[in-house]
């Protein structure tokens, strides 16, 4: 009997809904009824609470080959998030820049200016450099803090915009004939690149 079918029989015996099951667990709803379906199997931490709520052994819950996918699966979400929270680090880290000297000021072509002390000839052109840098940061943030939970619709989104915000901020930089700031944002941007690559490559071996 696969672990879905045992577990199905386990919570109809307590004359439990899948609802009722999710709250014991503090799962949702939908992470049960994956479960039950066998489109997905829980994480080792849910295996255990699983074996203590209903007095049972992890091996008579799962397989070996079950067991395997389940690690496989902790292991995968482990990974997910992980990179997740690595480039929400990366896409906080412009906000450096509102202090790091590396702006040219434009009175003087020798001098330099943190974002935050900026003097260009345009101030819209300051606006439009401190609005993609903070907007990039809030969304390195909000990656972090997603890298947390089990949304990962939330945070593939969250990971496409802030490699939008950082092309971007790329873009303006080189464009507003800044280079060394277009420089560290570009590294940024590879290094993010180089993480979701490397975790999709692990991801495509397992």
């Amino acid at each position: 009997m696969e672990f879905g079918e045992k577990l199905k029989e386990l919570r109809k015996a307590r004359s439990l809904t899948q609802e009722e099951l999710a709250e014991a667990l503090y799962v949702s709803r939908t992470a049960v009824s994956k479960w039950e379906s066998g489109r997905g199997y829980p994480s080792i931490d849910s295996l255990r609470e699983l074996s203590r709520f209903f007095s049972v052994s992890i091996d008579e819950l799962v397989s070996p080959r079950e067991a395997f996918a389940a690690a496989e699966d902790d292991r995968r979400a482990f990974t997910g998030k992980l990179s997740s929270m690595v480039c929400g680090m990366l896409d906080i880290l412009p906000v450096l820049l509102f202090v790091m000297p590396v702006f040219g000021s434009g009175a003087d072509g020798l001098s330099s200016a943190s974002l935050a002390s900026l003097a260009c000839s345009s101030p819209w052109v300051k606006a439009v450099f401190a609005t993609l840098v903070g907007m990039t940061a809030l969304c390195g943030l909000f990656e972090v803090v997603s890298s947390r939970l089990e949304q990962p619709t939330l945070a593939r989104a969250l990971l496409v915009a802030g490699f939008a915000l950082s092309t971007a901020c790329v873009a303006a930089f080189i464009v507003g004939r800044q280079p060394y700031a277009g420089i560290l944002c570009f590294a940024l941007l590879v290094v993010k690149c180089l993480v979701v690559y490397r975790r999709d490559a692990k991801t495509k071996q397992r």
